[in-house]
């Protein structure tokens, strides 16, 4: 890239970068209400995140072949144990992280 280029591309960036965190700013104005639609995905949208998060983690998990999906299974219950009893997400992320890599290593 010659250095034009390169300006050009670092100038795109910072360009996209203020436009996506000033524009909810912009078109949600704090003196206003905010409308339902945007309320309603503000409620439903998180869920349906982490829905999608463990589909895609386990769509490559075979109960067929390997270690069964044991490891995953055992994971998430680790992930709900740890959530339901302390209630911190991070948590919870970094105990079935952790769980999941030392089964998979060490056990399975």
């Amino acid at each position: 890239m010659t250095l034009t280029e390169q300006m050009i591309t670092i100038g795109m960036v910072v360009l996209g970068t203020a436009i996506t965190r000033f524009l909810p700013f912009i078109v949600f104005p704090g003196d206003k209400p905010t409308p339902k639609y945007v309320q309603y995905l503000g409620k439903v949208l998180p869920a349906a995140v982490f829905g999608l998060l463990v589909i895609y983690c386990l769509r490559n998990v075979s109960i067929f072949s390997g270690s069964r999906g044991i490891p995953e299974l055992i994971s998430i219950l680790l992930v709900i144990i740890l959530h339901m009893w302390k209630r911190q997400m991070l948590l919870s992320i970094a105990g079935g992280t952790v769980c999941y890599m030392l089964l998979v290593q060490l056990v399975f």
